[in-house]
């Protein structure tokens, strides 16, 4: 029987960037996950997770210790679900078993903007992100002294997989494809 662990954007799921400031050249784009949900090994019913930290441990180890309602304290598979998968957010499914992120790091999962995609990107303990393998390894050759504490096996640019299905129902991508269509209306007009 097969488990989910479930990101979810929230309910308006674009992710803004901040506007650049007068001393900021990049656009600077935050995390797009609003949400941490778990399903019950058992009852299958979906129970969200508090914190991000809680729900990595989670993640890490599912394979080998899967969860169920009980490990919540006062809960129990009787218990009504506290989130019900539906289309009222988009549901991005982690795969089990992605390792927590390593010290002085922080994974980030960034939904891009025309919801289609997500991307996987590491905060290094330089400020600097890393969207791949590649990345990593040219930070560890430019500080060797974090060789002891960091390696590259240690990262997964896994990404979620997005559930179709919330994302083609949410109020948001049709939001964002009627103003795509009205652009290319307006421009094919202009013509």
């Amino acid at each position: 029987m097969s488990t989910s662990l479930s990101t979810m954007s929230s309910p308006a799921p674009v992710p803004v960037p901040v506007s650049p400031g007068p001393s900021q050249r990049k656009r600077v784009s935050r995390e797009s996950i609003g949400m941490y949900a778990v399903q019950c090994c058992e009852c299958r019913k979906w129970r969200t997770v508090p914190t991000k930290d809680e729900f990595e441990t989670i993640r890490e180890n599912f394979n080998d210790d899967p969860w169920f309602c009980s490990k919540r304290p006062c809960c129990s598979c009787e218990d009504p679900a506290d989130i019900e998968h539906d289309s009222s957010r988009i549901w991005l499914m982690d795969r089990p078993n992605i390792p927590k992120p390593p010290p002085n790091t922080e994974r980030l999962v960034i939904l891009r903007r025309d919801l289609a995609k997500t991307d996987v990107h590491y905060v290094l303990p330089n400020g600097k992100r890393a969207k791949g393998t590649e990345d990593v390894q040219k930070f560890l050759d430019a500080y060797p002294e974090y060789k002891d504490s960091l390696s590259v096996e240690s990262f997964s640019f896994t990404l979620p997989r997005i559930v179709d299905e919330t994302v083609s129902d949410s109020s948001a991508w049709r939001t964002k494809r009627a103003k795509r269509r009205g652009r290319k209306n307006a421009s094919s007009s202009k013509n």
